[in-house]
Formats: C-alpha cells, structure tokens, sequence
C-alpha cells in the first residue's frame, strides 16, 4: 500500500491519461449525470422532454450540457428536416458504456438518501445551522 497522501495511480498526470481530469469533469457534473442517465433509461428523447424530465435544469444549462456531451462523444444529436424541425438526442455507443456506472450512482444516491441526510443534520447541528443553512 503506497502513501495514503499520493494520488491514485488513475490521476497521476501522464501522456496516457492527460484528458482524464476533463472527461471526469464533464461525466461527473450535475447535470450530465442526469442526461446519461435519462438517455439510457429512455433512450431517445427530444429537448423539451428531456426538460421535462431533469429537475432544475435551465434550457440554456441543457442545451450546453447535451453540446459538451456531444463534443465528447457520448451523445448523438440528430435533426430531421421536418416543419417544424425536430431534434432528437440518444446515447452513443460510448455513451451506452455509462449507463451501468450512472444507474449504479443514482441508485446508491436513493438507497443512502436517510444516511446522507442524518449526516447532515448532525454537521449541520455542530456548526449551529439551521435546516436553510443559516445559524
């Protein structure tokens, strides 16, 4: 077992992994987790609907996620020259390769939801916080 101070082998910076922080980031932000995990619950879904779906989310903050998802390889985005024209979004091949590590995720998030919040309540009641964060 290496210095428990040293990165992990994974983030160490090398020719090999030199993109990985940047891919990290963008799978792990709030709210390309929720799209990936749409996408792979629904498959295709058009803006408006995957709008409807993700709680929160901006049409500006959606459509720049589904942009970086795309840059990045994970989502496909295809318009059909229809009147009026219609734009649909599913995952990639390489998008299809997250759906099994976001589910997990989401799943861990609801199956530990009691533990985080009493965790919370305890932090937040050394510190002297109230529910809305102020003391």
């Amino acid at each position: 077992m290496g210095n428990s101070r040293s990165k992990p082998a994974e983030l160490e910076h090398t020719a090999a992994n030199c993109h990985a922080h940047e891919v990290l980031t963008r799978i792990g932000d709030k709210w390309s987790v929720h799209v990936i995990h749409m996408l792979g619950h629904a498959g295709t879904l058009r803006f408006n609907e995957l709008r409807r779906g993700i709680e929160g989310i901006s049409q500006r903050m959606l459509t720049v996620t589904l942009r970086g998802l795309e840059r990045d390889g994970l989502v496909e985005r295809a318009v059909y020259a229809e009147v009026p024209p219609r734009v649909e979004y599913s995952l990639t091949a390489l998008g299809q390769t997250l759906r099994e590590s976001v589910r997990l995720l989401v799943k861990w998030s609801s199956t530990h939801l009691t533990e985080v919040d009493a965790a919370r309540a305890r932090y937040d009641a050394r510190r002297g916080k109230t529910k809305s964060g102020t003391r």
